[in-house]
């Protein structure tokens, strides 16, 4: 049942210099060296126990996430993706990416990286503006974001990414766009601009810092959506702009409701098995996750049918891409109830998707208030 559905892998590597005041993953400060070869065989061990979801599919997308991952030596990471290489096999066009703080990069670490099989790097600048990346706990500033950049133009990756944020604490207009101007003086391939947010279970959540207000978001939104256009990117996703052909693979599998092993500490899957779409969470800690006594697995729950519509629009409507409700019933192999197609057909009726012959998409209304349609998805 699930050879028509794309195979992916989210890989987590849950250590960090520090731990950012915004950041709600599963992340742990490093007090010491990395246990390198321990983790990899542990997260090897991890996948063995998920090889029964690839039902002979090809791998087309690894993640490998964090945390800072780009703590990882090469010699690490060409293990670890030599050893996922002979458990699954890789697509011909196989996406690699690797996470990397500017702050953990020096002459010819890419490069190794790069060596070690990693084709897509996404960097995480946040800020070129030192006293806003201080505000934001990254261990990085402006020379070394702009060094990592310049790093990941000349090593022979297939793409890269720069990771921006906008809304940041007591930020202006100005200073916002000025950051988006920065970026996109490097002509980076793909270009992550979201919006920081206050997170449960954070510290900013704890002592919130002072946020510009809603015009100011508005206004920094709008001309820097203008730039991007501009500067001929292509906004494919809620946060992400593109040049041609240069869409993350791995995220539009995400958005697509395709299928994802996670492996590592606190890593998250989504699979399709025997009529059933699992989500499956592993065990968070690192020391319980290394913990040669237990099953990596700390839960997995199947995705009900009432709850499928949510599940599949939450991420579907993420993109700006026209779908169909036969795409709907392929990937979560259930018919689409009556009353989800009446909330379809309101929210046409509003403007917030429209539909032409057998395609719906999201309107400019519908992104806007694209949470308000959700919610539409959960009410039913």
């Amino acid at each position: 049942m699930a050879k028509h559905i794309p195979l992916a892998l989210y890989v987590h590597v849950p250590w960090c210099v520090q731990k950012c005041p915004y950041c709600d993953f599963n992340s742990h400060t490093l007090k010491q060296t990395i246990p390198e070869k321990e983790y990899i065989a542990h997260l090897l061990a991890d996948l063995d126990q998920d090889l029964i979801y690839v039902q002979g599919r090809l791998l087309q997308s690894i993640f490998i996430g964090g945390g800072t991952p780009s703590l990882l030596s090469a010699e690490a990471i060409q293990q670890l993706l030599e050893g996922i290489a002979k458990r699954i096999e890789f697509a011909p066009n196989i996406e690699i990416t690797l996470e990397a703080n500017p702050g953990t990069v020096e002459t010819g670490r890419f490069s190794g990286f790069v060596q070690a099989g990693v084709n897509r790097i996404s960097i995480g600048v946040q800020s070129f503006q030192t006293e806003q990346l201080k505000a934001l706990g990254r261990i990085h500033d402006q020379q070394q974001a702009q060094f990592a950049i310049e790093q990941a133009k000349g090593v022979g990756l297939r793409t890269f990414n720069v990771d921006l944020m906008h809304g940041l604490p007591e930020q202006s207009t100005t200073a916002g766009l000025a950051d988006l101007k920065q970026a996109l003086s490097f002509t980076p391939p793909h270009l992550s601009w979201y919006q920081l947010t206050i997170e449960p279970n954070t510290q900013f959540a704890s002592k919130p810092p002072e946020l510009p207000n809603d015009d100011v978001l508005w206004d920094i939104q709008t001309q820097g959506h203008a730039l991007l256009k501009q500067a001929g990117y292509v906004q494919y996703e809620v946060s992400a702009y593109a040049r041609e052909g240069q869409q993350c693979l791995h995220n539009l599998n995400y958005w697509k409701f395709g299928d994802y092993l996670g492996i590592g500490c606190g890593a998250h899957g989504k699979v399709t098995y025997q009529g059933k779409i699992l989500r499956t969470e592993k065990i968070k800690h690192p020391r319980g996750y290394m913990d040669l006594q237990q099953d990596y697995l700390y839960r997995s729950n199947e995705v009900n049918a009432q709850d499928m519509p949510f599940e599949y629009f939450m991420n579907r409507l993420r993109l700006f891409a026209p779908f169909t409700l036969d795409d709907y019933e392929t990937r979560t192999l259930h018919a689409l109830p009556a009353q989800t197609k009446e909330v379809i057909d309101q929210a046409i009726a509003r403007g917030f998707l429209v539909q032409r012959q057998q395609q719906i998409k999201l309107t400019q209304h519908g992104q806007r208030y694209l949470n308000s349609l959700l919610a539409d998805f959960i009410d039913e």
